[in-house]
């Protein structure tokens, strides 16, 4: 778990705002040097990156619904309870200064825990290194004062990005203003709240539709953020049986 008082680094995506050119795609590959995924056509829409993946960090999602497109620039959620963070063997994985959730390839075992604990299915194996890969938000970009690739290639604003409660405000206003129109009657947040089954995202979003219709969970959970309350309460239990056991012992005697 991190702590909410530093300036905490994260995105806010702004759906209605999305184009889907896909800009935000290639600079992330560009950038982090990322090999191509094929970008083999489905069938199925005009999305061929398809989804997330190890050597895909940044993808634009198109939902074709009736009269309309969904499009939705999707990543990392850097959650506040990171699952991936708490599982990860070799110490791969990091929250940085700014907040994030890093990868450190060098360190990276590739055995695939944090795969399993991650709710999103960000995280996933690079074919090329056989390690794991995810966005960093451009941590070296971080430390030398310039913002993530992503938002910095982005022609139309809808990847935003600064300090995260900043971004919860600007949400909330802007999800408010959305509202206002009737075409975007189904406008929601996912992921602002810090009272979610992640502690909330240091990526949050602004959606069209329900979260399942863009190919995400509903109410995520990370289910390790109840680890150190297990632990105590293992110990607690350990410590009254070890009791029980020496009482025990010395009514015998």
């Amino acid at each position: 778990m991190m702590d909410e008082t530093a300036e905490r680094m994260g995105f806010f995506t702004d759906t209605t705002l999305c184009i889907g050119c896909k800009a935000c795609e290639v600079a992330c590959k560009e950038w982090n040097e990322l090999p191509s995924d094929g970008y083999e056509f489905t069938g199925m829409s005009y999305d061929n990156t398809k989804e997330l993946s190890g050597t895909t960090w940044r993808h634009v999602a198109f939902v074709e619904q009736d009269q309309r497109w969904l499009m939705e620039s999707d990543v990392c959620k850097h959650c506040t309870h990171a699952g991936c963070l708490d599982v990860c063997p070799t110490g791969a994985l990091m929250r940085t200064e700014f907040g994030t959730v890093v990868l450190q390839e060098d360190i990276c075992n590739g055995c695939g825990y944090c795969v399993v604990a991650c709710p999103f299915g960000v995280v996933a194996q690079r074919q090329d290194t056989k390690t794991m890969g995810k966005c960093t938000l451009c941590y070296d970009r971080l430390k030398v004062g310039e913002e993530p690739a992503c938002a910095k290639a982005c022609p139309t604003e809808s990847i935003q990005f600064g300090v995260v409660t900043e971004l919860r405000a600007r949400a909330a206003e802007r999800v408010e203003k959305v509202l206002e129109q009737p075409r975007y009657e189904g406008a929601r947040l996912y992921l602002e709240d810090p009272g979610d089954g992640i502690g909330g995202g240091g990526s949050m979003f602004l959606l069209l539709d329900a979260p399942e219709k863009y190919g995400l969970p509903p109410a995520p959970v990370v289910a390790t953020r109840e680890l150190p309350a297990m632990w105590t309460a293992a110990f607690v239990a350990a410590g009254v049986l070890f009791g029980g056991i020496v009482l025990a012992m010395v009514g015998r005697k």
